[in-house]
This record gives structure tokens, sequence and C-alpha cells, in this order.
């Protein structure tokens, strides 16, 4: 009977009050229960077989009755981080040693004709205070995104910007196209070219050049990737991509090692293998599980391009107590053959390389490694009425988290400027904050951060955990 009131209470945290009398009529004769029925309501768009392939269990599987918990949350939790439904819900009902599953979704908003408004810096503080809130330095233009185009979870984005970057991008993703639902593919163009360049690095920071009537730098890129999802937690990714980069005379002139070869035209193909491992609560700001994500990546058939890097990024969230928990980030980056084109030299301040309290600095490297660690604690979670009329998006939910943080990196380059002096050193960072985390992988960051070179401040971030 204890067995019985542990699947009672379990029932009752996922589904809520009406799961009481489903299982009243439930026994406790043996050890396993076996799925009779699996029910799916709410998805107008989603297809039946991409919500049934995330569930951890099938129809005929027989499911410890001690493992229920588990395995429901576990399907919860995948649901969920499909991005396509903002609230999944899982109501158990027994019936001897039978079990059918309701499975309730509500679908989130999938088409999004926006407009476009983004910075180009790399974070709001290097905008607002060394660009001045220059207008000069923001993209602007239409974005139109179709999520979940066919009801697979494919993707179609059409991208048409302009401002600081003129830039067209074309993009469709088809996570699944066999009958097995393990296979997809990626297909994506773009097109960009832009009037000012960050070309070195001098003092830590960017140094740009631009020129008013010339385009600067011109890029087009053709890419393919075939997806491989064998399991529910585990993804491979194959890419190879066609590249044609372009800079200005003027920008050689001032850095004759900005591309690989010393060139003004640079032309290559790439290859990349990616391997992603997704176990927590949630993706975009988990609380409790683990994130990988590792690459192999190959430039280059000839000498002249040749480029290999390795790296990796893992995610790790350990609940303390109900309300609060420990998030640890590792980064590791090898980039070989060592070179001084500076387009390669790129690691702190870009991409996920971000230290909390650098935010003005960059630092260039052809390895590194970082580790971040932040204590969270809950201080309320709320729901607010949607003020327009919505079946699926009546209430937004809000949770707001103080943290206390601290983080280590080093970037190693053998060809660093005399003035760039985070290079080859420990840099160590540390600070306090809050985070508000809200509908559709919403994430504020308020951050008031100190560095090693004894200067303090306020930031402002919207980046996602992973």
């Amino acid at each position: 009977m204890r067995l019985l009131c542990l699947v009672v209470c379990l029932s009752l945290l996922i589904s809520g009050p009406n799961v009481r009398a489903q299982l009243a009529g439930s026994n406790d004769r043996g050890d396993t229960i076996h799925v009779s029925k699996i029910v799916v309501t709410g998805n107008k768009r989603t297809k039946l077989q991409i919500v049934l392939r995330e569930l951890s269990f099938h129809r005929g599987d027989a499911i410890a009755k001690k493992d229920l918990l588990a395995e429901l949350q576990l399907s919860k939790q995948q649901l969920l981080n499909t991005t396509l439904f903002v609230d999944v819900r899982l109501d158990p009902v027994i019936t001897d040693s039978l079990l059918l599953i309701n499975v309730d979704v509500k679908e989130r908003w999938y088409l999004f004709p926006l407009l476009y408004f983004k910075l180009i810096d790399r974070n709001f503080n290097q905008w607002w205070v060394d660009q001045h809130r220059s207008l000069a330095r923001v993209n602007y233009g239409i974005k139109f995104i179709q999520n979940n185009f066919t009801g697979k979870n494919d993707n179609l984005d059409i991208w048409l910007i302009t401002g600081y970057t003129q830039q067209i991008t074309l993009r469709y993703d088809l996570p699944f196209v066999d009958t097995k639902l393990r296979s997809g593919f990626n297909v994506g163009f773009v097109y960009a070219s832009q009037k000012e360049l960050n070309y070195a690095t001098e003092n830590n920071k960017q140094q740009f050049f631009r020129e008013e009537d010339v385009y600067v730098k011109k890029q087009t890129r053709v890419d393919l990737t075939y997806s491989y999802r064998p399991g529910i937690t585990t993804r491979h990714f194959f890419r190879i991509a066609y590249n044609k980069e372009f800079i200005a005379d003027t920008v050689n002139k001032i850095n004759p090692n900005y591309f690989p070869n010393g060139k003004t035209q640079f032309e290559y193909v790439d290859f990349n293998y990616s391997f992603r491992y997704y176990n927590s609560d949630h993706n975009a700001y988990p609380t409790k599980g683990f994130l990988f994500q590792g690459n192999l990546y190959k430039r280059g058939l000839s000498k002249v391009n040749d480029l290999w890097m390795i790296n990796a990024r893992a995610v790790f969230a350990q609940p303390l107590s109900k309300k609060s928990f420990l998030h640890f980030e590792g980064l590791a980056q090898l980039k070989f053959p060592t070179n001084p084109a500076f387009l390669d030299q790129k690691m702190f301040g870009y991409g996920s390389f971000q230290m909390r309290g650098l935010e003005y600095n960059v630092i260039d490297g052809m390895s590194g490694l970082m580790l971040k660690s932040t204590i969270h604690h809950e201080l309320t979670h709320f729901e607010i009425k949607n003020p327009f009329k919505s079946r699926t998006h009546d209430r937004i939910p809000f949770r707001i988290y103080m943290k206390a943080y601290g983080d280590l990196g080093y970037a190693h380059n053998a060809n660093t400027v005399v003035s760039n002096t985070l290079n080859n050193t420990l840099l160590r960072t540390w600070g306090f904050g809050m985070d508000i985390i809200s509908i559709y992988d919403f994430v504020f960051k308020i951050e008031y951060s100190f560095n090693q070179l004894g200067k303090e401040g306020l930031y402002l971030q919207s980046r996602n955990d992973f």
C-alpha cells in the first residue's frame, strides 16, 4: 500500500487534484503496470507521432510502479523542451494492472512575422557605454519565422535584415524525415555584407574599421546538416558548408593577417560533427540535470585553409533545496595548427565564452578554458493574466531568482599583442544578481560584477543558459 500511496502522490503533483478520483480503483497487485492506451489532446497543429516520440514509454510497455514518477516527469520534461508547447499535463489512470495516460498539451504560437531590431555589439553594456548608444550599430528589418511548419516540429526562417549589416537568410529545418523519427536535415543560405569590421584586438578591446560608401566585408554561405536522434536525450549532427568571404583592400592593408592566407578573398569548405546530450528540467534555464555539447570541426581541403577545432560545453544543475540550486558550466576549446590569422583567434567575449564582469573586453586565443559557478535561490513565482484573450496563453508565468557567482578562465595565445594583457593569464570575476524567467524561454539577467582589473559595474543580459 505504501507503493500505491506514492503513485497517488506523484499523480497529484504532476496532474492535479482530479487524479485522486481516477486512481481510486487501482490496487497493489504486482510490481508492474502495462500501458494500455495513450490519449493525446490539445495538439491542433503538432502531429501525434511528434508528441509520442518524446514520451519515455509507449503503448504495451510494462512500467515498474516504483518508476512511474520518474517516467512521467521525464516525459513532461521532454515535451516542454521541444519548445512546441507552453504547458503539458499528464494524467495517469490505473485500473487493475493497466495504465491509461492522458497527455494534454497547450501549443505555442508558431507564426512570427516580426519587425527585427537588434544591437550588433556583443552585449548591451558595450553598445550603451563603449559605442555611445549609436543607432548606426543596429540591425533592423523583417524576420519571418514559421515554427512547426507542417506539424513535425519543422521550422522555416526568412530574414531580410538591413542597417549595420545587410543580410538575407533562408533556412529550413526538418528534424524527422523517416518513419522511425530518428533522422532529419537542415539546409540554409546566408548572404551578408557590412560597412564596418572588427579587424583586430588591442588593449583587450575590439578595434573597428569603417567605410561609409564601401562594404568592407561580404560573405556567402550554404550549408546542409544531417541529424540523427537515436534516443530521447542524445543527438548527432553532421554538417557540410561552402563559404566565400571577401574583405576590402583597406582592411587587408591595416591587418594583412585577417584571413589565414593573407589575401582579400577566402573560399573554403568546412565540416562539423556535433554531439549533444540534453537531460534537464528546462534546457533554456536548467535547475536540475545535465547538458553537454561537443564539436569536432575541420576547415579546408588544403594546407592553406587548414584548421581543426575541438570544443565542448557542459552545464550541470543540482538542487540544494526546494527553492535553491547550484549551477556549474564548463567550456574548453582547442584550435590547431597555430596561425596568426585574426579570424581564427577570437575566443572570450564571443559565442558561449562569456565571463560575467568582462563584458567590455575580449580575449583572443587558440586554446582556452572557462568554469562558471552560481548559486541560485528563488525569491518568488507568480502568474499574470494575459490582457489579450488566448486559450493557450491565458496566464503568463514568471520566476525570479537571486544569485551569487564566480568565474574562472584562461586563454592561451602565442601571437598576442603586447597591449592585450588578459591573454595567457588567469581570469577571475565574481558578483551577484537576479534572473527573471518567463514564457517562450525568456531569460533576463541583471548582474553586478567585479573583475581582477579592479573594475565593477551593472550588466544586463538576455542569454539562455544553453
